[in-house]
């Protein structure tokens, strides 16, 4: 049943020409001054969230996007900081790119913002889709393989840091601690200070591609998935590949249980008045994410994720695809009402779902779009709102 409401900012700033007869997604670039903006939607947005009753909000890590679409390179930080001028909020790390960090840089400071927030950071990893920043920071994307052996590696340590007093790691990418002389001794095992103070720590990753060895690793470590943004065969298909590979495991799980849905959402009066004023948000997105191969509609799409080449914008589908699939909920407010109760009865294990800010929506559509969701839907599912 669903029990909690998310919101996701993936960390835009308010932009213009937005839409396939705006300015091309390549041939953006904002100051420092524009791209420091998104601080001040962040506040605003996290502080609208927390009035109206939403249990989280999201937030996407990503590094290097002059062009202004994930403009939050240390989600960490920020929501350290989100949480001081909020009341109840939690804070989602909707991901922290693993390969992007050294693992103890990642783990000391998610533990101290574990300690500092009272628990209100939720712990969230992805291996990275962008070539520019993961390449940069010297980890593998080009190369799938060694970019998830590495991710792999790297969580393993996190979650010995976080669970062990003190504890030695000896693996393809790490030795930790070195062997070296310290102070009288040699050194063979290392202690995180300081470590998470709620443990077990709570662990989400996307799903993304639904692959059975991703998902048998989110599985077999206790990491619950988030399926966001893609069509509704794809997530009817991991939600059931999930529940059998934790029964795989001795764990019985319901049909969507340890699993949030995200959807790209507008709420209007009428469908066709919604579909027409979030037209121009779906084609930014797809401008966005085309070239990064991450629209996830159809078949032919789900093979191109990864893919040096990307997605053809040639190939992409409309706004109405996107609501006939489920990527996008645009409607009145009775019509989400109707569908997400379908859905829950569909999955009786769901307890999470998160609305998504879609690229080029600014900071005023964003809050409108909350409030009108947690007025006229929240309640009919003891979420909250107001």
């Amino acid at each position: 049943m669903i029990k909690s409401f998310g919101a996701l900012y993936q960390g835009q700033i308010d932009m213009e020409g937005v839409g396939d007869d705006g300015t091309p997604a390549n041939d953006r670039r904002y100051s420092n001054d524009r791209l420091t903006g998104v601080f001040g939607t962040a506040t605003e947005v996290a502080q609208t969230a927390d009035e109206l009753g939403y249990d989280t909000l999201w937030m996407a890590e990503h590094h290097f996007q002059h062009e202004g679409y994930e403009c939050i390179s240390n989600i960490i930080l920020l929501a350290t900081h989100l949480a001081g001028i909020t009341k109840r909020l939690r804070f989602g790390c909707g991901f922290n790119v693993l390969p992007a960090w050294h693992p103890l840089r990642l783990a000391e400071d998610f533990a101290t913002a574990d300690v500092l927030t009272g628990g209100r950071v939720i712990f969230g990893i992805g291996r990275g889709y962008h070539t520019r920043e993961v390449e940069t920071f010297g980890a593998p994307m080009l190369d799938s393989d060694a970019n998830r052996a590495l991710f792999e590696e790297q969580f393993e340590i996190i979650m010995k840091a976080f669970e062990s007093k003190a504890f030695a790691h000896r693996g393809k990418n790490y030795t930790i601690p070195p062997i070296v002389p310290y102070r009288g001794y040699d050194l063979e095992e290392i202690t995180l200070v300081p470590r998470p103070i709620n443990r077990p720590v709570e662990v989400w990753q996307p799903l993304v591609s639904g692959s059975p060895r991703g998902i048998d690793f989110m599985v077999r470590n206790g990491i619950s998935g988030v399926i966001s943004a893609s069509a509704e065969t794809f997530v009817d298909r991991w939600i059931h590949a999930y529940r059998d590979a934790a029964a795989g495991y001795g764990r019985d799980l319901q049909l969507g249980q340890n699993i949030a849905l995200g959807y790209r959402f507008y709420i209007a009066e009428t469908t066709e008045k919604a579909m027409s004023e979030a037209r121009k948000y779906f084609e930014e997105h797809a401008k966005f994410a085309a070239p990064l191969g991450m629209l996830r509609y159809s078949d032919q799409q789900m093979n191109a994720i990864g893919s040096a080449e990307g997605q053809s914008l040639d190939d992409r589908p409309g706004i109405e695809e996107g609501v006939k699939t489920r990527v996008w909920l645009c409607g009145p407010p009775e019509d989400f009402v109707a569908y997400l109760k379908e859905v829950q009865s569909r999955y009786p294990g769901l307890e999470h779902v998160i609305l998504t800010a879609a690229m080029g929506m600014d900071r005023a559509v964003i809050k409108e779009q909350l409030h009108a969701f947690a007025q006229d839907v929240m309640p009919h599912f003891g979420g909250g709102g107001s």
